[in-house]
Parts: structure tokens; sequence; C-alpha cells
């Protein structure tokens, strides 16, 4: 048995297992993409209130939930902690924005190792071409 799975080893990964590894990159990549949506949305938050909170006079009472428990605090207490947590989160989304980058040169890397190609982006005149199964097995095609 040990022979045949060293066999099996020797010619590569199956076009399945490429196909699942780029769709695993793809999926990882999409899952940074929503994070950063969500931490943009709440910059934009952030930036909201802080421009409001800007012209209220800082004795004024103010809520802030923190940790889902709604706290009372003034706005000379509450402004300062909102322009640090802004700057974090702009940290944060530049942080995201290269990780998203970095697994973009990485799904690229991964198609041209295993030449994936793409229908209709990569070779447009395949397409009117009929598909047959007489690719080898080191190409993957994703429609």
């Amino acid at each position: 048995m040990a022979n045949i799975q060293k066999k099996k080893s020797d010619k590569g990964p199956t076009p399945e297992e490429i196909l699942a590894g780029f769709q695993n990159l793809r999926a990882e990549q999409r899952a940074l993409s929503g994070k950063l949506s969500e931490f943009e949305v709440d910059l934009n938050e952030h930036r909201m209130v802080i421009e409001t909170l800007k012209n209220v006079n800082e004795e004024r009472k103010c809520f802030r939930l923190i940790g889902g428990i709604l706290t009372e605090r003034t706005v000379k207490d509450v402004l300062p902690a909102l322009t640090t947590n802004q700057e974090k989160l702009k940290e944060i989304i530049e942080k995201l924005h290269e990780q998203i980058s970095k697994k973009g040169q990485e799904i690229n890397d991964y198609r041209e190792k295993h030449n994936i190609k793409f229908r209709g982006i990569d070779n447009p005149k395949q397409d009117e071409q009929p598909v047959t199964s007489t690719e080898s097995r080191g190409n993957v095609l994703v429609s």
C-alpha cells in the first residue's frame, strides 16, 4: 500500500485538489474583504459621531455602548476615546488592505503555478470551442 500512495504523490495534486486549494484561497480573500467592509462601516460611523460631538458642549451628557452595556458619560470623556478608536480602525483597515493585496498575489502565483485558466477571461475564443476531456492533468479550467 505504501508504494501506491507514493506513486500518487509523485504525480502531484489532482485537478480537484488544485481547484479546492484555489477556492480556499479565494474564500480567505473574500473573508478578509468582508472584514474590511465591516471596519470601514465602523470607521464611517465613528467619523460621523466625532463630527457631531465636536459641535456640542463638552459637559453635555451622552451615551456610549460598551460591550453591550449603555453607559452615561460626558462629551469630553467620550470624544477622546472615539478619536483613539478611529485611529486604530484606520490602522486595521490599512493592514487589511495589505493582507488582501498579499492574498491576491498568492492567488495569482497559485494560478500561474497550476496553470489555472478562467473561461471567458484568459482565452475568450476558447469559449466558442467545445470543451474536451483530453486536457492534461496540470491544467484546471474555472468557469
